[in-house]
């Protein structure tokens, strides 16, 4: 018998459809080879846990929606006393969406391919003529956090920690730069839905996909999990924090299933007046390009505000026993 399964039937007979076993242990999370947040690199220990084996896609989350009536936050209108000082025309219901530009960048604001696109949403990815008909099987975004914690709720599952979520993309690789090893593309095979090309003009469409791709398109880590790494970013339940902790001096003070709940300090320090929390994002994009955003790692994080929805973040659920 492989020793994943027999992991898994030994502590438990029912096994979760659509769900794999992790196995607790302890790993090194963080890295200090690239991006500052992401430092220093520190041992950790996560007990075992169930994690769903690919993103909550588009059918998944219509369900939800049709048994709940559910409507996501870029369904909404914003109200202004949440957003004081904010032009009218940004409190109107819709999403980020990337475009590509059309003419050569200037500078480095985002807000030259981050457009916001009044009715784009979760059933309408690229604005109010687009729909997922034809991407059921893609991840779902537009997804605020809130929107995300409910999904799990009403499947009576959970958000990951970070941990919980670095410990799963390694795949018992532990230290490995990428999922499935040290090498981005082994052999010329694409291992994850990134961007090819210089970002954010030239997409080569190496691995096939411009956007999202369906779930399950690229191999599976050692733990049997798809799209870890690239197609959407996905929410954690850890509050951003801007560096990671010391690692512990001795053995026996290694953190065990940590989780950041500091609100305040993962408040971005440039929107104070707005008090608009951040959550930790995982697993980097479609929209990752090895000239721009080397976040396609495990290891790597970004800072979400919880109340922003954007075409490239999703997620995937957890049961702890």
């Amino acid at each position: 018998m492989h020793p994943q399964k027999r992991l898994i039937e030994e502590h438990d007979s029912s096994i979760k459809p659509g769900m794999v076993w992790i196995p607790g242990g302890t790993f090194i999370m963080g890295s200090d080879g690239h991006y500052p947040e992401e430092a220093p690199a520190h041992p950790v220990a996560v007990d075992g846990f169930w994690m769903d084996e690919a993103p909550v896609t588009n059918r998944q989350f219509f369900a939800f929606v049709k048994a709940t009536d559910y409507v996501t936050f870029a369904e909404k209108r914003l109200l202004a006393r949440d957003y004081p000082g904010a032009p009218q025309k940004n409190l109107r219901a819709g999403s980020l969406v990337f475009t590509s530009p059309t003419v050569p960048i200037q500078g480095s604001s985002i807000s030259q391919w981050w457009i916001f696109t009044r009715g784009a949403n979760w059933r309408r990815p690229l604005g109010r003529k687009s729909s997922i008909g034809n991407i059921l099987d893609h991840p779902v975004v537009h997804v605020a956090y809130c929107d995300a914690e409910a999904y799990a709720a009403w499947a009576g599952k959970a958000l990951p920690t970070e941990a919980e979520w670095e410990f799963a993309a390694r795949g018992g690789l532990d230290q490995a730069e990428f999922a499935w090893g040290n090498e981005l593309i082994p052999g010329g095979r694409h291992m994850a839905n990134i961007w090819q090309g210089s970002f954010p003009l030239q997409n080569l469409l190496s691995d096939g996909y411009e956007r999202t791709s369906p779930i399950r398109s690229f191999p599976p880590n050692d733990y049997g999990l798809y799209d870890m790494i690239g197609n959407t970013w996905e929410w954690t339940a850890d509050f951003w924090t801007t560096r990671h902790p010391e690692a512990a001096a001795k053995a026996c003070c290694i953190p065990s299933n940590p989780r950041s709940t500091d609100i305040s300090g993962s408040i971005d320090p440039a929107q104070v007046e707005l008090g608009i929390p951040r959550r930790v994002l995982k697993g980097g994009s479609h929209l990752c390009a090895p000239n721009y955003c080397r976040r396609y790692r495990p290891a790597a994080r970004h800072a979400q505000e919880i109340d922003t929805t954007t075409s490239h973040v999703g997620f995937r659920c957890v049961i702890r026993p």
